[in-house]
Parts: C-alpha cells; structure tokens; sequence
C-alpha cells in the first residue's frame, strides 16, 4: 500500500515539474510598437510578426502604444513580467537619443533584454523636384554664404530626422533652421510644397514621392549607394561630406531578466525569418533594410549608437524636456 501511494506521489510530482516547465510559449505573445497603426514600424512588426509566429509557433498580438517619444510603449515592456509574453520594438530613439534628449525617462534602456535587430530605415537629404540646388555642394554653398536661411522639416524635435540634421550642420559648419512637424508625412509635404528648402527624409515614408519626382535626392546619408531604389544618388562621402551616416533603425527587446531560453529562441527565430529571401525583398520595396543581429551584435550596436549621438545631442544643446 505505501509502495503504490509513493509511486503515485512520484508520477503526480513528474507531472507537475512537466507542466512547470513545459516549452515556451504556451499563449499567445505580446509585440509592443511605440508607434500608431500604419506607419513604418508598425508595419515592420506586423510583417515580420506574419513569419516569426510560424517559427513560434503561437500568434503574436501587435499592440500599438503611442506617444512620449516612444517613452510609453518603452515603459510598458520594462515593467512587464519577465516571462516572455510581452516584447517590444525599440528604435534609435528609445536606445539612443532619449538618454541624452530628457533629464528623466521611465526606463532605463540599459535594463531591457536585448533580443536582436530589425531593420534600419535609411536618411536621404531631399529637396524640392525643383529646387535651385542641384547638388549637394551647392547647397552646403548657400548654405553658408546665407547663414540661417536655408530651412529644413523632420518629424519633430529629438526625430531622427532632425538628429541627422544637427549632425550635419555640425559636419559642414553650417547655419540651417530645423522646422519641426508632428510626424514625418506633414514634413514632406511642406517640403514637396516648397515652404522648406531642404529635409533628412527616411525612404519607409519617402520613397513613393521620391520616385513620383515630387522631391529630389541630393544624397543617401548611409555608406553605399542605395542601388536598388536610388541607383543614381550619391553617399555622403561621394558628394563631399566625409564620415556622414545617419539611419533610423529598429531592434526587438525584452524586460530585464528575461529567460536565456526565450532570448535564444526568440533571437534565432528572428534572425531565421529576416534571412528569408521574400521577405527581405517585400522589405526592401519599402525603402527598408532588414538588419539581423543576435541579442549580443544588438545591444553592442545600440550601445556605441547611444554614446555617439550623445555627442551630436550634447554639442547641439538639444532637450525635450
């Protein structure tokens, strides 16, 4: 009798520790986007989200949460349980420009769990389809002989877009007027309209008025040339501007102390997924580059971004709070 009662003790113990530790997921998994619906990177998660919840095997729920400078859909992944049911898109400005653009944040980017790399969205310097200024010298050119009178647009202060137009008005020596708008499509818009002279634009919201000729490219801001898109727009380097990239780029993150398992898999899954041939090309038709890294090529890349846009931020005196 106590033979069979201790056996089946066993077995019920052998069961439990197999629920306990049964393999993750078991439910549905949370992607948080500190973005509204619709735009790049709520599309980016949405398209990637398609291919890695097969690897998954479970469905991942887009959940869009806008607003404070990606600061509360960043807040929301951090406080989570470190379970792996909720994970989160964070970009260049929640790893690398808010540390340095606000006093105080809600999180702490060095506390995430680093899972890998997205995508990167590359900047072009774009100007009106009829702009006086046909190549890059020649607005760097009015650009200082006319200090201040040259205008540009971005998304909105502490955007990448305006970051990248601090670094290069550091770079050049040069005087611009930074017009900030609420998002990058009214940006453009003001700048096809001709009431700005000239703007950093990322090719995810750029790219179709760039090829319907209603803004016209002067240089890509990354190292080589975007030949499949933009065959004929020089770099930086090529159009006299020296040592000059700027991207907006885009990871997947986790609470702090999330399970190595779920990193693991995660990060192995993504990176499976972004090696796909027909995703990365449905990607790249977007302007888009997919930028695979694991969890560790992830975090060392935000790192050094972080510690170099400190400086450009530092330099430009720019604060947002």
């Amino acid at each position: 009798m106590f033979k069979t009662i201790n056996k089946v003790f066993v077995v019920g113990m052998l069961g439990v520790a197999g629920v306990a530790h049964a393999a993750w997921p078991e439910q549905p998994v949370r992607w948080v986007v500190p973005y509204p619906a619709g735009g790049g990177t709520d599309v980016i998660a949405r398209t990637v989200a398609i291919e890695l919840e097969k690897e998954l095997g479970q469905t991942l729920v887009i959940e869009n949460k806008p607003g404070g400078g990606t600061s509360i859909g960043a807040t929301t992944v951090a406080n989570s349980d470190p379970n792996g049911y909720v994970l989160g898109t964070a970009d260049s400005g929640t790893l690398a420009y808010n540390p340095s653009l606000y006093k105080k944040l809600t999180y702490d980017p060095a506390k995430f769990t680093y899972i890998g790399g997205l995508a990167r969205f590359p900047l072009v310097l774009a100007v009106p389809a009829d702009s006086p200024y046909q190549t890059l010298a020649e607005l760097i050119e009015a650009a200082k002989k006319e200090p201040g009178k040259l205008s540009a647009s971005s998304a909105g202060a502490g955007s990448p877009h305006h970051l990248a137009l601090e670094r290069f008005k550091q770079t050049t020596g040069t005087d611009i007027l930074h017009v900030p708008y609420r998002g990058a499509a009214p940006a453009l818009q003001d700048l096809i309209g001709k009431r700005v002279d000239l703007m950093f634009a990322d090719l995810g919201s750029g790219l179709s008025n760039i090829q319907a000729g209603k803004v016209r490219v002067l240089a890509v801001a990354v190292p080589e040339r975007l030949s499949a898109v933009l065959p004929d727009a020089p770099t930086m380097n090529e159009a006299g501007v020296d040592d000059f990239v700027a991207y907006a780029w885009q990871g997947l993150v986790g609470p702090e102390n999330l399970p190595e398992e779920v990193v693991s898999k995660v990060s192995n899954d993504l990176q499976k997924v972004l090696a796909n041939e027909e995703l990365k090309q449905k990607i790249h038709g977007m302007g888009i580059e997919v930028m695979p890294m694991n969890a560790e090529e992830f975090k060392a890349y935000s790192d050094k971004e972080r510690a170099d846009w400190a400086k450009v931020i530092e330099a430009g005196n720019i604060t947002l709070d």
